[in-house]
């Protein structure tokens, strides 16, 4: 996990290298989509409230936060929050009774490089990003429905490109040092809402943002143009890239440390 020394364009904060073991888990081949991210958005058995029920809904959008780059018919989620992600993740829990969640970033990334130990997980020749991923260069500045372009190794769409993926780890440029005696299944949980942590740069980003070693921390300014007051805790005005995709660990937690969990990355 991390990036060589010798990787162009790598930062401080993608090493140094280290090797963790993982439980085996599942991940979506796809990003989650307005599709079925709207089945939760308009259940209307859901409460407003978090502190009392178990499962709860975003707030309403005060403009269309999709800026019409599309919903229906395969677009992904996006503009939202880490905690819009994870209340999605809990209300699927409670509808379904199987957790799903985010990935961590070690995750994130071992997915993503499907077996690879190159800057991107097709090799290091920048040039055919474009068959992989929407990026700066081929994107039109929007994003794009989710599977058209070519997956990686295990079958994974969009992990580059497209829009950028929470996971679950707060953001710390000194991750790798912090996890140097962590040997499996390294997290780094939430102390405070920012900076958390994203993978997989967007339609936005040039082609060094889409490595699969680069991280990328959010920022209190990406929702700086939210006119309400308080500003909204689900939405994200500043940030029309950022999106997330599934995994369901293959050992399922028990029912108590499923709430433990919801509970810990909820209330930060």
């Amino acid at each position: 996990m991390g990036s060589p020394a010798g990787e162009k364009e790598r930062e401080a904060d993608e090493g140094p290298q280290q090797t963790f073991t993982l439980s085996p888990f599942w991940m979506g081949a796809l990003e989650v989509t307005h599709d079925i991210f709207d089945v939760f958005f308009k259940d209307v058995t859901v409460s407003q409230n978090i502190k009392t029920d178990a499962v709860t809904r975003p707030s309403a959008q005060y403009i269309d936060l999709s800026w019409g780059m599309g919903k229906e018919g395969g677009y992904p989620v996006n503009s939202m929050q880490q905690k819009t992600a994870l209340m999605f993740c809990r209300w699927l829990y409670h509808k379904t009774g199987i957790f799903y969640r985010l990935p961590t970033e070690a995750e994130w990334e071992y997915a993503c490089r499907a077996g690879a130990k190159t800057k991107y997980f097709f090799g290091d020749d920048e040039s055919q990003l474009a068959a992989y991923a929407w990026y700066q260069n081929n994107s039109q500045q929007v994003y794009h429905k989710t599977g058209q372009l070519k997956p990686n190794a295990w079958g994974l769409y969009d992990m580059l490109g497209n829009v950028s993926e929470w996971v679950l780890d707060q953001y710390d440029e000194n991750y790798f040092t912090l996890m140097a005696d962590k040997k499996a299944d390294p997290v780094l949980e939430p102390a405070s809402r920012n900076p958390r942590l994203l993978k997989g740069g967007s339609y936005l980003d040039k082609a060094n943002e889409l490595r699969c070693a680069n991280r990328i921390k959010s920022l209190a300014e990406w929702n700086r143009r939210d006119p309400q007051i308080p500003k909204s805790s689900w939405w994200l005005t500043d940030a029309p890239f950022a999106g997330f995709r599934l995994v369901r660990p293959l050992k399922q937690p028990s029912a108590a440390e499923i709430e433990k969990f919801f509970t810990l990355y909820l209330s930060n």
